[in-house]
């Protein structure tokens, strides 16, 4: 109970404000614009890279409560944690006090973890920020331009009393960019029928059901139709070792390894007219000890994006080709390792108003477990998420927030024409 105590204790901590002052709006900017960059801003100053992203989670906490929104925090157990850090979800409600029941017309979503390495927040050119003016820094796009966006969003159709605060939940995870473990957690707490957490003690915890989830990350503002799967292995090579000047008298490991993957990448995985073809990355490779000796043992780390077959099943065929493949070429000498995954993720896209895509990326929509259906949806690209570039217009983060508003007001059901917005230039949200 001790370490439970030390978790909870500082997931409660406040995180200090920014010290840094928010730049001056344009005078023909939306309402909303000071306060949703003021958000994007605190919330890319704050280094979450994944594993650490306590920081994170402790100024939504405080943003929120002061925002008058029920917030909760869930604490990855000590056993699941990268690291020494106490990480934590957050899980929020548009009410003073939780609500008590357990289903809700929609969940907000969104990660709180970046990639490495921090890259400072940044606006550019200076002076008054206009649609054109550049945000960026890590995070600025992935995810936290959604999560800024979605807050916004949410908080100027609360404020027009255009949807109740009775349907909605939040939830913003940690470790989205590494293995999903914060919404994979969730899932797990949310779906079980013990009633009794990994701390070991009975928990409170509800059984939480959605009709829909909405998903921020990157789409270039546009409704997303779902994404490619994804499985990674390893694949292994063994051959013997001997003198480079007396090949026959070995059998070279890299040899055997380099055949295998030249098959794999130019056989057809499997394809579909919605995702494509499956790709094959090969990351890593490793093999031999020096340029004289033949090669005893080799590997390759692969990462495949798999375009066919269904969500549950998908990954598996391809596995089972690429297996194939291995046994044709030598199976004795060839072996692999794999590592889960899943197949193609289909998301609803059929909504007025927006244009759609489709990602080759993996996000956290196959790590919510439910009959809800998802949308997928978030300013930036993710051509520059994860490089050192990464940023996004300001224009952009401005058509999001428009964005998740018609997607809110579309998914409770909520005609555009019932809605009543009270634009005030510079009220509180």
């Amino acid at each position: 109970m001790k370490r439970i105590s030390q978790a909870l204790l500082l997931c409660s901590a406040l995180y200090p404000p920014a010290a840094h002052a928010t730049p001056t709006p344009h005078a023909d900017s939306p309402f909303y614009r000071h306060d949703l960059l003021a958000l994007h801003k605190n919330l890319v100053e704050i280094p979450s890279l994944s594993g650490t992203e306590e920081d994170a989670a402790l100024f939504l906490q405080e943003y929120l409560g002061k925002k008058n929104y029920s917030v909760e925090l869930q604490p990855i157990p000590a056993g699941l944690n990268t690291g020494s850090n106490a990480r934590c979800n957050v899980l929020a409600w548009p009410t003073a006090k939780k609500p008590s029941t357990a289903e809700f017309k929609l969940l907000i979503t969104s990660h709180i973890d970046v990639v490495p390495p921090y890259i400072p927040y940044k606006t550019t050119p200076s002076g008054p920020i206009t649609p054109d003016t550049l945000i960026s820094g890590r995070g600025s796009v992935d995810a936290k331009a959604s999560l800024a966006a979605q807050l916004i969003a949410l908080s100027t159709l609360l404020s027009s009393e255009s949807i109740s605060p009775s349907d909605v939940m939040l939830l913003f995870v940690v470790g989205e960019e590494t293995s999903g473990l914060g919404m994979k957690e969730f899932s797990r707490r949310s779906r079980s029928s013990s009633k009794v957490s990994l701390f070991g003690s009975s928990s409170d915890e509800k059984q939480y059901r959605f009709t829909s989830a909405i998903f921020g990350e990157p789409t270039e503002n546009k409704l997303a139709c779902g994404h490619k799967g994804i499985t990674n292995g390893i694949v292994r090579s063994r051959g013997k070792a001997g003198h480079s000047g007396y090949p026959q008298l070995g059998k070279s490991a890299n040899e055997v390894l380099i055949r295998s993957l030249h098959t794999i990448l130019n056989t057809d995985l499997g394809s579909s007219e919605r995702y494509g073809n499956t790709t094959v990355n090969i990351g890593v490779l490793e093999g031999g000890v020096a340029a004289n000796v033949i090669p005893k043992s080799a590997s390759a780390r692969l990462a495949v994006r798999v375009a066919s077959g269904s969500q549950k099943e998908g990954h598996k065929d391809v596995i089972a080709k690429i297996e194939h493949i291995l046994k044709e070429t030598d199976g004795d000498a060839l072996s692999s390792e794999w590592f889960g995954g899943y197949g193609p993720v289909k998301c609803k896209c059929e909504v007025d108003g927006f244009e759609t895509m489709v990602a080759s990326y993996g996000t956290d929509v196959p790590n919510l477990e439910g009959g809800h259906t998802s949308y997928l949806y978030g300013p930036g690209s993710i051509l520059v998420a994860h490089g050192d570039d990464e940023g996004l217009r300001v224009g952009d983060l401005e058509e999001a927030v428009e964005g998740y508003r018609k997607l809110i007001l579309h998914v409770l059901g909520e005609g555009e024409e019932n809605e009543e917005e009270k634009e005030e230039e510079g009220g509180d949200l």
